[in-house]
């Protein structure tokens, strides 16, 4: 556990939601994995990720709370002010981000979501937990609601579809600012994330990465 002193991320109310949110995922995200899983199982091969994602339906994919005290860190610790979240689900993540810029004292965040049953969930989420204020919910297909973007932003999080992930990146990287934080959260043997992390070494003049050995990993990088 990593050691946490904090104001709105240890009051009462957002840890009353994460705690019922993070309960619902250690449910029913495994419900999915093992959906998919079965569905793998009689096809004999490794579904795309479309098809993948019919089968979680409204899982949250969550985060753990490891994960999610470790983005809290990373944004308060670089003291960020703009932040763009690819995959909100039901907010969980969104959560922790949104702490810290209220902890900073500063800033806003830009979280998109495909699906408008999970929208409308993370901004249930977001009200109980007192943070919608900072937080705008971009909903639809975030290749397209992420083209106008504020300039100087100083932290992404990608966790959404994993074979979107370089497409985002090269959307929002003409925006970051210098020496921005990008996070992503990894899933175990999946191609698509090796191909994100393989993208991200191949261009080492322009980031400076590492895998954080975190739930099934985060890739950790710094815009160079």
């Amino acid at each position: 556990m990593f050691p946490l002193v904090a104001a709105i991320l240890a009051s009462d109310q957002v840890r009353a939601v994460l705690d019922r949110l993070h309960a619902r995922a250690e449910v029913e995200d495994e419900e999915a994995s093992q959906r998919v899983k079965a569905r793998e199982a009689e096809l004999g091969t490794r579904l795309a990720p479309p098809q993948r994602y019919e089968l979680y339906q409204d899982a949250p994919l969550a985060i753990t709370p490891e994960v999610g005290r470790l983005y809290y860190l990373m944004a308060t610790s670089r003291a960020a002010m703009s932040i763009v979240e690819f995959g909100a689900s039901h907010g969980i993540s969104t959560i922790y981000l949104a702490a810290a810029l209220h902890d900073v004292g500063k800033g806003s965040l830009i979280t998109t979501e495909i699906l408008p049953q999970k929208a409308n969930w993370t901004a249930q989420n977001l009200k109980e937990a007192q943070l919608d204020d900072l937080v705008e919910i971009r909903m639809g297909d975030a290749l397209e609601t992420l083209q106008d973007l504020p300039e100087g932003i100083d932290m992404l999080v990608l966790d959404g579809r994993n074979d979107q992930y370089i497409s985002i990146l090269e959307l929002v990287e003409p925006r970051l600012s210098r020496h921005a934080l990008i996070v992503a959260d990894l899933g175990k043997d999946d191609p698509d994330l090796q191909n994100y992390q393989r993208y991200l070494r191949d261009a080492a003049s322009r980031y400076v990465t590492v895998t954080l050995p975190l739930d099934a990993g985060i890739e950790a990088t710094v815009l160079s």
